[in-house]
């Protein structure tokens, strides 16, 4: 983990904000090409994405050789998918599915070392250049990895008090996708009473110093989050991008 990196990329969380995508690709080109794009960070998919921890760690270097926070978003909450994404080199997790403020204590348990939490002790990983790295050095700087938990659902924003309790969270990342099917409204991301849960979301948050973050695929909600002050904004997915670019030059094509 590149310490002065994530320290400048924090910076920038609580100042102006940082953009990324979600990746799900298996070809660490791709990253490396966002990274030099100018993107602060790329969320590596392991919960939607098709790719395992051996492609994984590649896609997190590629990340680091272009300059971009690698973030890997894991299936559940778990010790061991927590502990296997950050032994192989990310800078921070994302947990999805965190309803409770137990589910949220776990997450940030699994994800540090004590006296922080209980994260599983191995120094022969990645993260610590393969035991290169002594352990009083190690350990102190995998305790500053990120953690942002995912909150996707009625039940954790009934519970949203009682998480913000919780300590060791970075950002409490707002899923708008299954937020609005959480609310009936399966895929409806800007339909009002989607979009009035999530600006509650936001706002009691920032009164407590939270830091939110969120998923937009359109510049219209990119532009409207940044405003309501979410500092930690996701713009669509890799293949979505390549999607949209590929038909957009068809669409060009057709009109010569």
């Amino acid at each position: 983990m590149d310490m002065d990196r994530l320290s400048r990329f924090k910076d920038a969380l609580r100042d102006s904000g940082v953009l990324g995508i979600f990746m799900k690709t298996g070809d660490p080109a791709f990253v490396e090409a966002a990274g030099y794009a100018g993107l602060d960070f790329a969320v590596l998919d392991m919960e939607h994405g098709p790719v395992g921890p051996e492609t994984m760690q590649n896609n997190i270097r590629a990340a680091e050789v272009a300059g971009m926070v690698p973030v890997v978003r894991v299936e559940s909450v778990s010790e061991t998918a927590i502990g296997k994404a950050l032994d192989i080199g990310a800078a921070g997790v994302q947990v999805p599915q965190v309803a409770t403020a137990e589910a949220a204590r776990r997450a940030v348990g699994y994800a540090k070392f004590h006296p922080l939490g209980e994260r599983g002790v191995c120094r022969f990983v990645r993260a610590a250049r393969y035991s290169a790295l002594p352990g009083s050095e190690y350990f102190p700087q995998a305790n500053q990895g990120l953690v942002i938990l995912q909150l996707e659902g009625v039940e954790a924003v009934k519970n949203l008090d009682d998480i913000l309790e919780v300590d060791g969270v970075d950002v409490l990342f707002i899923g708008p996708y299954d937020l609005s099917q959480s609310l009936g409204l399966t895929g409806q991301t800007t339909h009002p009473e989607v979009v009035r849960c999530m600006r509650s979301i936001v706002d009691k948050a920032a009164r407590r110093g939270t830091i939110t973050g969120t998923f937009t695929d359109s510049p219209e909600t990119l532009a409207v989050w940044r405003e309501a002050g979410v500092r930690y904004i996701t713009y669509s997915v890799d293949v979505g991008l390549f999607h949209d670019a590929c038909r957009n030059l068809r669409k060009r094509f057709e009109t010569f």
